[in-house]
């Protein structure tokens, strides 16, 4: 059953449409492979916020925190609050820098710089955990896309997801890095005025008061480490981390004018961020009020939406959420589509290919990674547990190679290669080991601990003592 209008149907429509238009139009302003994966590297600040945004806030900050607020409270900000440390100490650190390196040796990938400061296999390996975790995110934001579409219009799980997927896939694939910026800018604007300018103000029209919330919410509500504070202090690090170890990171920064815009995009962002983590919060404070007994947080926004907003707006508030989902997968997908298309095939099986060639590739690739992450959404049908695993991965096994590499530091290729390589494996394993239970017996009592710290320890360990021992030779 369509649980909209048909003036709000027509709209959440018409959006899907003109993402796929924007899509065919990029990719007939495609020069060459540069345009497709680095948008020709002549962004403006804007445009580079736009692309943080759009990454970082998507299904998780939005319908995600929103459900965690209605099932937690205020705790649920601290998701939100990692990504803006996160994005503020890179624009700080590594942005400028970042694309320095970039313009000076002609990076269009991650893989590139690691490549460039280590060796062929440490690429090898880096290409490996960028692609998985780059289909988990996409997959966790087109989960989150399906259960919008799954709640709006009345279709099965599977159906929502598909039709989400199939829009951001082809406007994707076929359009690249300019399409991926120019949805950017609607999306951004759609999602600002959608959950701040319209969302908050309904919600504090609607008994969303802080009076309100305080006389009809229980305590633990408004307690900030509700989420407990071991599972708080590793998401945060390991959120923060990621972005020094996620490759769209270094992408952005690839695509921008110049290092000063560059920094200043990514500075913007942190100050967009904010108030759409507040809006989000206190909605889902709000409909815990109204809606007592909702079973699925990712259901909580959605139900509001439904429930509050009048004709015409309702369509826009939840094209904005649409906005916030999908222009979050498009990046993952083209992230994972650089690293089949730069990082593996042009690099190891076809160094002579031709731009042309590299665009056909991409597409493809581009493709093949959106369909991989459907299938990987359509089996978990879970958003933060995706993303949250995902950002685990990549914070602990890259983070220390990764600042070595921009800050210059001569390390051993061998200590990055298998502080990597242990890496990856110790956060695979404790994450499989806890999913299993081993975390409750008493022998198994370690695996209760988060993955990221002994995944950060043992590539500290592993990274220091390498490094250590070749120094020690040479």
């Amino acid at each position: 059953m369509n649980n909209l209008s048909p003036i709000d149907t027509s709209i959440v429509f018409l959006y899907l449409v003109a993402m796929v238009a924007i899509g065919w139009v990029a990719s007939r302003r495609q020069e060459g492979v540069e345009d497709y994966y680095v948008a020709g590297r002549r962004q403006g600040s804007f445009s580079i916020a736009c692309l943080w945004m759009a990454s970082f806030i998507g299904g998780a900050s939005i319908i995600g925190g929103s459900g965690k607020a209605y099932q937690m409270g205020i705790t649920a900000a601290w998701y939100v609050t990692g990504l803006c440390i996160g994005c503020l100490l890179f624009g700080l650190t590594f942005a400028a820098r970042v694309k320095r390196l970039g313009d000076a040796h002609g990076h269009m990938t991650y893989p590139d710089l690691i490549e460039h400061h280590y060796d062929s296999r440490t690429r090898i390996i880096t290409t490996l955990t960028t692609a998985i975790a780059f289909i988990a995110y996409a997959a966790g934001q087109l989960a989150a896309a399906g259960s919008v579409l799954h709640v709006l219009l009345g279709w099965d799980f599977s159906t929502g997801l598909l039709v989400a997927s199939t829009v951001v896939i082809l406007y994707t694939a076929f359009g690249g890095y300019l399409a991926v910026t120019w949805t950017d800018w609607v999306q951004f604007v759609l999602l600002l005025i959608g959950i701040v300018l319209i969302g908050l103000p309904i919600a504090i029209l609607n008994g969303g008061t802080p009076a309100n919330l305080a006389a009809h919410l229980p305590a633990s509500h408004f307690d900030i480490g509700a989420w407990g504070w071991p599972t708080i202090t590793a998401m945060v690090v390991s959120m923060s981390l990621s972005f020094f170890t996620a490759m769209d990171s270094y992408t952005r920064c690839f695509a921008a004018r110049n290092p000063v815009v560059a920094r200043r995009g990514a500075l913007m962002a942190v100050l967009f961020m904010f108030p759409i983590a507040v809006a989000a919060t206190w909605m889902g404070l709000t409909a815990g009020v109204l809606f007592p007994g909702i079973e699925s947080g990712d259901d909580v926004l959605t139900r509001f939406v439904l429930e509050l907003f009048p004709t015409g707006l309702k369509g826009l508030m939840l094209v904005g959420i649409l906005a916030a989902i999908m222009s979050t997968a498009d990046i993952c997908i083209l992230t994972a589509s650089a690293n089949v298309t730069r990082d593996v095939w042009q690099r190891y099986i076809r160094p002579g290919m031709q731009q042309g060639q590299m665009v056909r590739m991409g597409t493809f690739a581009s493709l093949a990674a959106g369909i991989l992450a459907t299938l990987l959404a359509w089996k978990m049908q879970s958003v933060l547990d995706i993303l949250l695993l995902a950002f685990t991965l990549n914070s602990a096994a890259l983070f220390l190679p990764t600042l070595a590499a921009v800050f210059g530091k001569r390390a051993s290729s061998a200590a990055a290669f298998w502080s990597i390589s242990l890496s990856l494996l110790t956060v695979i394993t404790w994450h499989v080991a806890g999913s299993m239970g081993a975390g409750d017996t008493e022998w198994g009592g370690w695996f209760s601990i988060e993955p990221l710290w002994p995944g950060l320890l043992v590539s500290a360990l592993t990274f220091g003592g390498l490094d250590w021992l070749h120094r020690k030779r040479v």
